[in-house]
């Protein structure tokens, strides 16, 4: 009896199960039995009764009341597609290689619509809006990377700059030569051509070069820069320019060398250059006609020259008596432009300090405080009085004498003394200690110091080629502020050319960074720089765009 109850249990468990298994087959059937006539009813039913239901609601609801709403379905958390190729950025393709060595401002056969009359054709000239290329300037054929700095003072490629007239034209003078796949430079010139080691050891025995009283220097037709490019080793940074004429190439020699220099010309405007900027300027028989048009020149040089600073010349007609014969004038020519010189030279109050041999040196006072009084004696030129001593960007050279500023006593230096080098380089200069640049005080000038220092140990952290010594050598700044960069870099061997752009004149400060011992120019940056394609090594803007930005 005992085992009855378990048998009935078991029966019972079976039931259930059978039961529950029953109601799943039975879910299973319905479901797939309703899905399917869905699936039939939207593949034929929808096609008839659902679209005449339709077309009869559409037909009886006008097309005004109907709310409709739109959906998005573009992606917001994603970068937007690129621009049509109609929208993108012009890709400018390259020039002819015949405009390997184009100079936009300075272009030879653009220049001779212009006046020949003080060489006027020879200064900028800029294409007009019509005449811009839109394409990249060529490398020439079989182009190299120039020479390490200081090989690249004795040697450039010749497949960079391919021209052998200055070869030829230049043999006696030692000026370059050819050798096999290369340039070499002795550092010959016309008047030196022992070598400008030897020249400048020559103006070192009449004035000082090595004490750090002078520092920058400007060279009046240059040549291939042998004179600026020797100085460099007595710690003198020379801006030497020369214009594009027929002695072929010879600032693009100097450039390639690795030496500062620009395409220039002393013709009837301004050089682009601030006033009081150089402590020494040199012309080796430049053949500029110091003399002629009222002494318009030498007033250009007396502009950029500091007081106390000193202009040096060497070739006609200065030792006329030994050279005549060998410059093809006569002993009268020679002499009458020697005293032409000598008069312009005092009537800006310039002092001769030295002539031997071949060379002539002047120097200018430190202030104009007898200069002013002895008007009454020399009537021209005049002092001017209008025009911005500073402002060199096309202004017209004008015959009067640009004014020292005002002074104490007889022996105070006009317009502050200036620290020896290098000491210069992060001395509080003069132009702002003074207070004439509106909101620029020692404190930001210090500020400024300290901040390029760390900038430029950052630029090389990423680019690791401006860190690697004689990799770069030709630096550009476009908007140099107050030299901070160039000042940074001072150690390496490498130079900068500052550029304080036009658009920046409200508060000139390219006279800063010459009283820190830099150089550079005033460039406007809607025109092409006045110099030769492949310039520069790096080129550095800071703060550029925004000057530009309508």
């Amino acid at each position: 009896m005992a085992c009855i109850p378990r048998r009935l249990s078991q029966i019972t468990l079976f039931n259930t199960k059978n039961l529950t298994l029953y109601h799943i087959t039975l879910v299973v059937i319905l479901c797939t039995t309703f899905y399917l006539i869905g699936i039939w009813q939207h593949s034929v039913g929808t096609t008839f009764s659902s679209s005449s239901a339709a077309a009869a609601f559409l037909s009886s609801v006008p097309c005004s009341s109907l709310k409709t709403t739109q959906l998005d379905f573009l992606p917001h958390h994603l970068p937007p597609d690129p621009p049509s190729e109609t929208t993108r950025a012009a890709q400018f393709p390259p020039c002819d290689p015949s405009f390997s060595e184009y100079t936009p401002c300075e272009d030879v056969q653009r220049s001779l619509k212009f006046d020949r009359d003080m060489l006027i054709y020879r200064e900028r000239h800029c294409p007009e809006k019509d005449e811009l290329l839109k394409c990249r300037i060529p490398a020439p054929y079989g182009y190299k990377v120039p020479f390490r700095w200081p090989q690249g003072r004795e040697f450039a490629w010749f497949a960079n700059v391919p021209h052998k007239e200055l070869t030829v034209e230049k043999k006696n003078q030692n000026w370059i030569k050819v050798e096999g796949d290369r340039f070499r430079f002795p550092g010959g010139g016309t008047m030196f051509p022992h070598g400008a080691d030897a020249y400048i050891d020559d103006i070192d025995k009449l004035i000082s070069l090595r004490d750090g009283s002078i520092r920058t220097a400007i060279d009046t037709g240059c040549g291939v820069a042998s004179w600026g490019a020797y100085l460099l080793s007595r710690n003198i940074l020379a801006m030497s320019f020369a214009p594009r004429d027929t002695h072929e190439a010879q600032v693009q020699f100097a450039l390639e060398r690795g030496v500062p220099a620009m395409i220039g010309v002393v013709a009837s405007i301004r050089l682009p250059y601030p006033s009081r900027a150089f402590d020494m300027a040199h012309c080796s028989r430049c053949l500029i006609p110091w003399g002629q048009y009222d002494g318009l020149y030498l007033i250009e040089v007396d502009r950029v020259l500091r007081p106390g600073s000193y202009w040096i010349l060497s070739g006609p007609p200065i030792n006329w008596q030994k050279h005549w014969k060998g410059w093809n004038r006569t002993t009268d020519d020679l002499k009458s432009e020697e005293s032409r010189i000598e008069t312009v030279a005092k009537s800006l109050c310039w002092k001769k300090l030295v002539q031997k041999d071949d060379l002539a040196i002047w120097q200018k006072p430190t202030n104009h405080v007898h200069c002013k009084a002895n008007r009454k004696v020399f009537k021209r030129p005049p002092i001017c009085y209008t025009q911005n001593p500073d402002m060199a960007w096309y202004t017209k050279l004008e015959t009067c004498l640009t004014p020292l500023p005002r002074v104490s006593n007889i022996k105070e230096i006009a317009g502050g003394q200036l620290a020896k080098w290098p000491e210069r380089l992060n001395a509080i200069p003069p132009r702002i200690s003074s207070g004439s640049l509106p909101g620029i005080t020692e404190t930001v000038f210090v500020e400024n110091s300290e901040l390029w220092k760390k900038r430029v140990e950052y630029y090389k952290t990423i680019d690791h080629q401006l860190a690697e010594t004689g990799r770069y050598r030709n630096l550009l700044d476009m908007n140099a502020y107050l030299g901070g960069f160039a000042a940074a870099l001072v150690d390496d061997p490498v130079w900068v050319m500052n550029i304080v752009p036009v658009e920046a004149d409200q508060i000139n400060t390219l006279g800063v960074v010459y009283e820190r011992g830099l150089i550079g120019t005033y460039q406007n940056w809607c025109e092409a720089m006045s110099t030769y394609p492949r310039t520069y090594d790096f080129i550095h803007g800071d703060a550029i765009f925004s000057l530009y930005k309508d």
